[in-house]
Order: C-alpha cells, then structure tokens, then sequence
C-alpha cells in the first residue's frame, strides 16, 4: 500500500482511539449514543504489530442492560473497500441526502443529515474497516498474505469480533452481519469458519443473522467462476429491469415486468441458447423478438452474439439512441458515450458513472461531516478502496483460493451448524454488478435451510440504499429482520 503522508511510519505505529458523543432522534425518541473510533491491531508472534483493522462503534448510552441488545457489524465489499458506502449511506447516525438518482455532476456542494432511518434505537453498530481500506493499515508487507485472501480476509473479520466482544462484554449480545458486494463473501466465509474451524483453529462464536447487500455468495469456485449456467440467463432479470426504467416498453409495474422476463429466462432464452443454430426461422425470429420486448437492444445486436447478451455491451446498448450508457452498480445512472467504442469491460469498471457520481460525494460527507462528529482527527490517509487486482496490469494481491469451500458451501455450514441463523438476501434489480438473478440461481443450488432464508428485490442498484426512498425501505426491512421478521417481496 502506498502511503502519503511523511509522519506515518510502521515502524513507530501507535494505535489510534477516538471517543464522543451524541443525540439523534429516532422514532419519536431522543436517542443518546456514545461512539469509540479504534484500531484493532493484529500482532505476529514476536509482538510486533503487522496490521490493524479499523472501525467505528457506535452505542446506545441510556440502556443499563447491553446483555440482549443485538450488535451489527458492518462492512463494505471490494475486496479493498472501506466501510465508507455503508457508513456514510444508511447505517450511521449520519448520512448522505440523496436528492436526484442521476445527479448532474459529483462536484460539492455534498448535503448531509441526521439519518431518521438509522437502527441505533434497537442496536449498537459497528461499522469495519477491512486492513488496507479505509483507516485500517497494513504495517508488515511480508504480512500480506495473511490477510489479502477470502479465508484470510474472514478469519481476520472473527478475530476483531471476537476481541470486540471481550473488550466490550457483549458475548451474549444477538450478533449480525451486514456485508455489500465482496462483504456477502466475507460474511459467508466467517460464518461458515466460525461454524466449523479454520485452518488452525476453531471459533466459540455464532452469528443470529446475515444481511447480504449485493449477493456474492455462490455455488461456484468463486463470484462469477465455474458457475455453469448462462450469464446472460441469470443476469436477464437485471437487463430488463434496466430496459423498464430508461425506455418504458409497458405499463406493468417493475415487479411484474421483471417476474415474466425471468420466466421467460429461465425457459424459452435457456432452451434457445442450448439449441443455437438448430432453431428454426422462425423460432428464432420468435425468441429475438422477445429478447428485444424484454431489453431494448436491437436485431443486429443479438444475430452478432448468437442471441447472447454480455453485460458490458448491454450498458453500451440499452439507451445508445439517447448518447449514453448505463452505469454498472446502478443502471439508472448515465454517462455520455464519449469514446463509443471503449473496451467496456476493462474501462467500465473505473469509468463507472456511479461511482464518479457518488463516490467523491460519500468521501466528502465521511471525512468532512462524519468524522468531525466522530472526534476522529487522524494523520493517516482514508482509503475509501485499495486496488487488489489491477484491471490493467492483471496484478492480484487477493487470494482467491478457498479450500474449506465455496462460499455457499460456507452459508451452508453455517445455517446447518447454527441452528437459528437467518439469512436475508437484498439485491437492486438495476444492479449490473452482483445481479439479483445470480441470488435465484444461487439459492436454487446451494442446499439452504429455505425456511431461514428470504430475499426482496429492490428499485435500485448495487448500494441499495441511495435514494431517500430505498434508504427508508432497506432499513426498515433490516429493523424487521434484526426484530425477528423475515422481509421479502
């Protein structure tokens, strides 16, 4: 990790602590809260300290008993990224104002306020920042290893809890997981460890429920790898959703649109990309007609990609007659087609029009409204993501190897050895990164407990949350969750 400031120095670390206080209302109640901004620090065997997992607590301070108070841990995805979406969008006692999805420019001025849907009324929070994002550092490079990696990275999140618990006795306390994106893995994977074992050791610690934002949990090798079934089939929901909201082909609602386009997957689009050239006429002239209905790209389109549809020209195509495309986390974002005939899929993940909108807009809300608050002043530099593989140079710091299982071989372990354990999947249709239809194939493979699983589509992309409306919705499903509910569509 690159760092650019003179006065850190690894060798001369001291771990960091900030505390204050406050008060927000929630509910009709005035909530008071205390809140401790710390390192978390990981020592070798010889005492040195090689790295450090950062993070922000917030708690309740009128409640006498904390015995039964749930506590939620959570964290962003990546891998590299910081908890600076989750934090700063809809899990802290302040948040963004989302005004227009769309917004015109990612230039300030950034509106912030008093987050009226934050669940800190029924919950501590815990908001993690992985080492090497955000505020948490790796110290020893020769380290890396034991941290950059999908079973590294879990067992990394159960040592900080573990310790966390002890330092603030809340080992009986109900204990939940809210990871986005690359956080679903991480989530799935600490789950299953602390169910089972690790490598070296086992773990006395068991989850009451999982929030998966942006499903990365999966039946293959990894997200997306060794999955055998059609991209194009499990992420037709999403390109159709994506369709309703740019172009309006129908007057059903999005909900009913969606559900005929994954039937229509799922049966006809499935059978037809099996059979390819033996289709006839006009079997073919059938299906591309329906495909059109469904997504808006155009005749050509699919007769040069044998009827197959890839995400990265599908947000070139579905609004090109208008001058753009779509972004990759939230389709309903745009960006004009400045270079049309840009490699999308090595460009459209750093060109991504929601994250030039939204992420300079986060970062300065966190760093310039948040943290103030949080008495937090730190010559450190926040790393909102850490590049763990390099589109470009095809560097991969991350360890993708998982050898105690897929990750929903790990949910698995984990809801079949904690007896109890709920886990509620949310996905914005409009999300091109971690499509939803990948949750129903998931969910149809993995062999879950169905009667302890739930999961609700939203009108929204990979951060469900932005939108004043999708912020309300989604903590509300999660205030009924942690409640005991099971939320769904």
């Amino acid at each position: 990790m690159m760092y650019t400031t003179e006065k850190f120095d690894p060798a001369t670390f001291a771990p960091a602590r900030f505390e204050s206080d406050g008060e927000i209302q929630l509910r009709g109640q005035q909530i008071p809260y205390h809140t401790v901004s710390e390192d978390n620090v990981f020592y070798d065997a010889s005492g040195k300290p090689i790295a450090s997992i950062f993070s922000y607590s917030y708690f309740r301070s009128d409640v006498k008993d904390v015995a039964n108070r749930p506590v939620l841990f959570g964290f962003n995805g990546g891998p590299g990224s910081s908890s600076m979406y989750v934090h700063a969008g809809f899990l802290g006692t302040t948040r963004v104002f989302y005004e227009e999805t769309d917004r015109a420019t990612s230039l300030p001025p950034y509106k912030s306020m008093d987050n009226p849907d934050c669940l800190l009324d029924i919950a501590d929070i815990v908001l993690v920042d992985p080492v090497g994002t955000g505020y948490g550092v790796l110290l020893d490079e020769n380290s890396a290893d034991k941290f950059y990696g999908i079973e590294e990275d879990a067992e990394a999140l159960l040592v900080f809890i573990e310790k966390w618990l002890h330092r603030y006795g809340r080992w009986t306390s109900p204990k939940y997981l809210i990871g986005e994106s690359y956080g679903c893995t991480r989530a799935a994977t600490a789950a299953g460890i602390a169910a089972t074992r690790s490598h070296e050791r086992s773990y006395a610690l068991a989850f009451d429920g999982i929030v998966m934002i942006g499903n990365t949990v999966t039946t293959g090798k990894y997200f997306e790898r060794e999955v055998p079934v059609e991209h194009a089939v499990v992420a037709f929901p999403s390109y159709a959703a994506i369709h309703w909201y740019h172009n309006h082909p129908t007057e059903e609602t999005l909900e009913a649109f969606v559900k005929r386009a994954r039937a229509f997957a799922d049966t006809t689009y499935l059978t037809a990309l099996y059979r390819g050239e033996s289709l006839t006429g006009d079997e073919r002239e059938d299906v591309i007609r329906q495909i059109q209905d469904f997504t808006g790209v155009s005749r050509q389109y699919l007769t040069d990609r044998a009827l197959r549809i890839d995400d990265e020209s599908f947000r070139l195509e579905v609004i090109k007659e208008k001058g753009a495309s779509v972004a990759r986390f939230d389709g309903r974002i745009t960006r004009p087609r400045y270079v049309p005939e840009a490699v999308e899929n090595v460009t459209g993940v750093y060109d991504d029009a929601s994250s030039d909108r939204y992420g300079a807009f986060f970062f300065g809300v966190l760093t310039g409204v948040i943290f103030p608050k949080l008495n937090i002043h730190l010559d450190r530099v926040y790393v909102p993501a850490a590049c763990m593989y390099d589109l470009y140079t095809k560097k991969d710091r991350w360890n993708r190897e998982a050898p105690m299982g897929t990750t929903g071989e790990q949910l698995r372990n984990a809801m079949c050895r904690m007896h109890g354990l709920r886990v509620f999947f949310t996905n914005g249709y409009y999300d091109t990164a971690t499509h939803i239809g990948i949750i129903y194939y998931m969910l149809n493979h993995a062999g879950l407990p169905m009667d302890r699983v739930s999961l609700k589509g939203y009108p929204s992309g990979h951060m469900i949350y932005i939108g004043e409306d999708n912020v309300k919705t989604l903590s509300d499903d999660v205030r009924s969750f942690v409640e005991g509910a099971m939320p769904s569509d």
